[in-house]
């Protein structure tokens, strides 16, 4: 337990200054506690790493934080789990998104349990919160793109699938298919 409340505070100051692309621009911590709730209290996950590994989830690719620094805080095991689905901000963001789908197959387990509790808490907060610029179709265009990363972790956790799969469903009405990525929205 100290390590995860270690791990919160340490998000808490790396992610100070940053905002949620919502109307509210509400607090980013939010969202990686968000991560860690889904995964305890949704998905029975109590695997200290896992959970602290989604509370540092955006800090490499998001912040100052480097691996290195992961590694000593918190142990090599979280830094590999974040590493895992650390997006390259080096590469064009089509790439990326492309990249996330072609590598959520092949992650450790404990980063298929951060990435989809990613991809729900997203989901959600497109729901209830989203990005004030956001258009509909931008809105389905992500709910698509998201459902092919999960598709690519099934297998992973049943119970966080089907929240997954309930959250898509409110998002991509039945008998309307979402619309593929197009190039400008990646």
């Amino acid at each position: 337990m100290n390590q995860l409340i270690r791990a919160v505070a340490f998000a808490a100051d790396k992610h100070r200054k940053q905002r949620r692309k919502d109307a509210d621009a509400s607090p980013y911590i939010n969202h990686p506690i968000a991560l860690a709730q889904v995964l305890a209290n949704e998905g029975d996950i109590d695997d200290e790493h896992v959970l602290i590994a989604a509370i540092l989830h955006d800090t490499v690719e998001d912040t100052d934080t480097s691996h290195d620094e992961l590694v000593r805080c918190f142990g090599a095991q979280v830094a590999r789990i974040v590493a895992e689905v650390t997006d390259d901000k080096s590469l064009p963001k089509a790439e990326r998104k492309r990249l996330q789908i072609e590598h959520a197959a092949h992650i450790s387990h404990g980063a298929k349990l951060v990435k989809l509790a990613d991809k729900i808490c997203n989901l959600r907060d497109i729901l209830a919160m989203p990005p004030s610029n956001w258009s509909d179709e931008r809105k389905r265009e992500y709910f698509d793109w998201a459902k092919r990363v999960v598709d690519e972790l099934r297998g992973a956790h049943a119970g966080l699938e089907a929240a997954f799969d309930e959250t898509y469903r409110k998002g991509v009405p039945s008998g309307h298919a979402a619309p593929q990525v197009s190039a400008s929205f990646r």
